[in-house]
């Protein structure tokens, strides 16, 4: 750039022509008139000359900028330098606590490393950006169905790294409670006794903002709460654990469902921070799909207690099908036998051996149906050791009461099926005993092969588990609609793969038995000894604005 036209300072020299003057003034008048920032920084990338935009950006005095730091990286001589063919981005954090994002791109003036850049201001876009990935990252989340609490926490990490900001806390109410509880948190440590520390505050006449948001329904927005708190003995229990990281103003926002409140998600923006319209949508929206899971965790608590409730009353109309008939047939034989022996006459001793005989056989399938109702409830001993040796005592039970040979397959390559999720292997070991009682009642075969096994690709997992049979198979116009249209059991082993978003699916045919088959997708995993990247604290200053 020439002695003449130094953007951010007078012109100096003296054109040779008309022309040349025109010149100048123009690109002159260009560079004081651009909103974008130019300037030239030199191999270590410090600032040599700047336009008034750039100053502006970077929140520089004119007088100042000659040998200030810049927000680009040096480029030292010696370097191969390439003209830049695409924005690059840069944070640019000034002294007074700013806080930028520059999209920039570099031209090579001097072989000495000296450049000019022409830079613009990001950041809302980019914010922007992060906002909408959070808001579809946490609508994935909820619909991945995961437990509340994880799925909380991550929805409130979303929500710190999108803005940046210093905490965030989502606190949820039980269905029929009034108590809060921290589902998720981010930025804030850890502290067990939160609430207890915060009975004291409020005993100590502490003023709870986040209570007007859940009670009125609406956002509230708190300027310099920060402030405020750490002023205040009332606040002195907590002052600790609110003290860092440090923030300045405070919005709460509720998680409202059907027009009711079932939480609160609080945001601490850090020093210098806005709370704009833009960024109070955001949490709002957040707030939706936080409201979202809770909704979604208390509806499958509901669920559960109505399969609970049912697998009572199926077990009521086992009991009465099976054991209660017999137990029945029991006595009406140890009734006629007694009459028999009340009279004067002698008591055939054949008719009494029958009897006997007969008591005992019905005596050994009350047991057995027992035993099978006990299995089916508890998977004994060895469910507390992992799924297979459960499937595996399953078997043997059920060879040992029925007299079915049932054959077990595991194929766990990388010894992984014992760290899924307990609740899962609940499912899944329910799903096949089901599957095996009925093809046991209803197959007429002989024999049942179950196959469990867990299959990997990259971080994605599956748990597959099929139990066929030999027998007779379902009629051709009932295979398709066996699923649909089951009892009560397959209604429960619908459900159970439904709650994890697998597929439960059956293949049948005359003369060629029937196939039962369980996909359950697992979460992604990834080793234990990879830490995850806390969130850096960022602090800038706060300038009123209304986008």
């Amino acid at each position: 750039m020439a002695d003449d036209v130094r953007p951010g300072r007078a012109c100096r020299g003296t054109p040779r022509s008309g022309w040349d003057a025109v010149q100048v003034l123009d690109a002159r008048t260009l560079l004081e008139q651009t909103p974008d920032g130019v300037a030239v920084i030199d191999q270590d990338g410090r600032f040599l000359q700047a336009n008034p935009a750039a100053l502006s950006l970077c929140g520089l005095d004119a007088a100042d900028v000659a040998g200030a730091a810049s927000p680009f990286p040096p480029c030292h001589a010696g370097d191969v330098h390439q003209d830049a063919e695409t924005e690059a981005v840069t944070v640019w954090e000034a002294a007074s606590g700013l806080r930028r994002e520059f999209a920039f791109r570099t031209r090579r003036l001097t072989d000495r490393g000296e450049r000019l850049v022409a830079f613009r201001d990001v950041t809302e876009s980019r914010r922007h950006q992060r906002r909408l990935a959070a808001i579809a990252s946490a609508a994935s989340r909820v619909a991945a169905k995961r437990s509340l609490s994880s799925t909380l926490d991550a929805l409130a990490k979303e929500v710190l790294e999108a803005d940046a900001l210093a905490s965030v806390q989502i606190l949820t109410v039980n269905a029929g409670s009034e108590r809060f509880r921290v589902m998720g948190t981010a930025g804030f440590g850890q502290a067990a006794n939160f609430f207890d520390l915060l009975v004291e505050c409020l005993e100590l006449g502490a003023e709870l903002r986040m209570i007007d948001a859940f009670t009125t329904r609406e956002p509230v927005v708190v300027p310099h709460r920060y402030a405020t708190i750490m002023s205040d003995p009332a606040w002195k229990p907590l002052k600790d654990y609110m003290r860092a990281p440090e923030w300045d103003w405070f919005a709460s926002v509720p998680l409202m469902v059907r027009g009711e409140p079932v939480g609160i998600l609080n945001a601490y923006f850090a020093p210098g921070q806005e709370i704009t319209r833009t960024a109070l949508d955001f949490l709002l929206a957040m707030a939706e799909q936080a409201a979202q899971a809770v909704d979604y965790a208390a509806l499958l608590e509901r669920e559960r207690e109505v399969a609970r409730r049912e697998e009572r009353q199926r077990l009521a109309r086992d009991l009465h099908d099976s054991v209660v008939q017999q137990v029945f047939s029991m006595g009406m034989q140890v009734e006629s036998l007694g009459m028999q022996s009340r009279r004067d006459a002698v008591v055939d001793s054949a008719y009494v051996v029958r009897v006997a005989g007969e008591l005992g056989h019905v005596s050994k399938a009350v047991l057995n149906d027992l035993r099978a109702m006990v299995t089916d409830l508890h998977p004994t001993t060895h469910a507390d050791q992992g799924l297979s040796a459960a499937l595996v005592a399953l078997a043997e039970s059920t060879m040992a009461r029925t007299g079915f040979d049932v054959q077990v397959s595991i194929a766990d390559p990388h010894d992984e099926l014992d760290d899924v999720e307990a609740e899962l292997q609940e499912d899944a070991y329910r799903v096949i005993a089901e599957a095996l009682h009925n093809s046991v009642k209803h197959s007429h075969g002989s024999l049942v092969t179950v196959d469990l096994r867990l299959t990997r690709r990259g971080t994605q997992r599956w748990l597959t588990g099929e139990v066929a049979d030999n027998g007779r198979g379902l009629p051709a116009q009932n295979a398709d609609s066996f699923l649909e249209e089951g009892g009560f059991g397959m209604t429960a082993m619908k459900e159970r793969a439904g709650r994890w978003a697998g597929d439960l699916t059956t293949r049948s045919s005359p003369g060629n038995g029937t196939t039962v088959c369980l996909v359950l997708p697992l979460p992604p995993s990834l080793p234990t000894g990879l830490a995850s990247e806390t969130a850096r604290r960022r602090t800038t200053t706060w300038t009123p604005r209304t986008s």
